[in-house]
């Protein structure tokens, strides 16, 4: 075993043994959250050499195109890869015996690249250390299992399952449902095993085909690379039983949309205390300026948890969307919710995140909102204890409307960086002018011949 071997972890030494290790994917999260990096023999992979790729991957828009909003004198450098260790990890649904390895962005002075989410969600966690604090996060992780679909212009349809039937929407928790996709469900738990993932729950969620996995709780840069990797896992082990894996925001009209709900939790770096409850269970001043943040910031964050033109579809009353910024104690109607918990386990849920966004972002947005909270001790509007669906005209309602507000966040550039904030909201315009270009199949049924 090579040197860089000795530094992996555990799980992936044990895929290892005994075996030889063929390549070694080199990857890092653009601004979509793809997987982008190079691939190489694992005798070429060398942990002194210098593995480059393009700054401009972080111009890259979901369509493949590249936002340009930078002047003529920018030359396109290359940034240097410099790898993360302790992510190694198995890539286990490939023919031969691969690890993949998440790679940070650094520039030729070993300064990290601004606009790499990974980067960014660094960023808003050495401000949390900087005062003694350390976030805690867990995300929730819903998506659906959907029937393979070669044609974009075809609608999504449920995959079938092991009883020959397509899912049938609306069954939320049931047993019956999730075991229909049992073998897929089978691999993804093997997979997860062999990459040293922990799967706290899987449950079947409220949409035909809808499954939700939830993690357990932790560092915030290791929960969002474990959203990373499982993401890319996922998708891997449903195409393996001849379905999709998607996690759009809303792929399917009528059913309920996927979200990445944040459970946070901040406690004290010197005794592990949360902070956000006292011994006895009472609120703390944390908690309150925690959700205060969250409710003045969050509007002009939301460019970042809701990405795309799609996003907006899974903002709608009645489908446990959120449309609103009101905040209650196990209140599923608000934006912000509070769980039922042990005052050691108080946390605000923010189920404001789609599951289409980048973990890395989604992630760095909420704690930045709620940092903001606490250093200028906002205090939250008073708690909702009724039905808050009847709220709903804090949120901006489509994607130019979200990037414009972000635009306009000078206390979010500060937390998050200024060049990577202009860069996410070049890319957002660009996709989101490409998208206005597309005359839709509802345009033509009901305008064609009627105007």
């Amino acid at each position: 075993m090579s040197s860089w071997q000795d530094q992996i972890p555990q799980a992936a030494r044990d895929y290892l043994e005994g075996r030889r290790l063929d390549e070694v994917e080199c990857i890092i999260a653009d601004m979509a959250g793809v997987a982008r990096g190079k691939a190489m023999p694992a005798f070429k992979f060398d942990d002194s050499a210098k593995y480059y790729l393009p700054t401009s991957i972080f111009l890259q828009t979901i369509t493949g195109g590249w936002a340009d909003f930078r002047d003529g004198a920018d030359l396109e450098p290359d940034m240097i890869m410099r790898p993360d260790f302790s992510t190694a990890t198995a890539a286990p649904w490939t023919a031969d015996w691969t690890l993949q390895i998440i790679h940070d962005a650094e520039d030729a002075d070993g300064a990290p690249i601004s606009t790499a989410p990974r980067n960014v969600l660094k960023r808003v966690l050495k401000l949390y250390n900087d005062k003694g604090w350390q976030p805690v996060v867990a995300p929730e992780m819903e998506f659906f299992f959907v029937g393979r679909n070669t044609d974009p212009n075809m609608p999504i349809i449920p995959p079938m399952g092991r009883t020959g039937r397509r899912a049938a929407a609306r069954q939320a928790y049931s047993m019956s449902a999730v075991d229909e996709y049992g073998k897929v469900i089978d691999d993804i738990y093997d997979f997860a095993e062999a990459m040293g993932l922990e799967i706290d729950g899987i449950l079947q969620e409220g949409g035909a085909g809808q499954v939700e996995i939830n993690l357990a709780h932790g560092d915030p840069l290791v929960l969002a690379d474990q959203v990373f990797y499982f993401k890319r896992m996922i998708r891997e082990a449903a195409l393996r039983h001849d379905m999709f894996a998607t996690f759009m925001a809303k792929p399917i009209e009528g059913e309920p949309g996927s979200a990445m709900h944040i459970h946070h939790s901040v406690l004290d770096m010197a005794t592990g205390q949360n902070l956000f409850s006292t011994d006895a269970g009472a609120s703390t001043d944390t908690f309150l300026h925690f959700i205060g943040g969250l409710q003045r910031h969050l509007p002009r964050a939301v460019a970042l948890i809701a990405p795309y033109v799609n996003s907006y579809r899974r903002y709608v009353p009645d489908f446990a969307a959120p449309i609103n910024l009101e905040w209650g104690h196990d209140n599923r109607t608000t934006g912000l919710r509070v769980p039922i918990s042990s005052p050691s386990s108080r946390r605000v849920e923010n189920r404001l995140a789609g599951m289409d966004c980048n973990p890395y972002l989604g992630i760095a947005a909420s704690l930045a909102c709620g940092y903001l909270g606490l250093i200028e001790q906002h205090s939250p509007r008073e708690e909702c204890r009724t039905n808050a669906y009847m709220d709903e005209d804090e949120l901006p309602r489509t994607l130019g409307d979200a990037v414009s507000l972000f635009e306009d966040a000078s206390a979010l550039h500060d937390i998050l960086g200024p060049e990577f904030c202009k860069t996410y909201a070049a890319v957002k315009r660009d996709e989101y002018h490409e998208f206005l270009q597309v005359i839709s199949p509802w345009e033509r049924e009901h305008l064609l011949l009627n105007v």
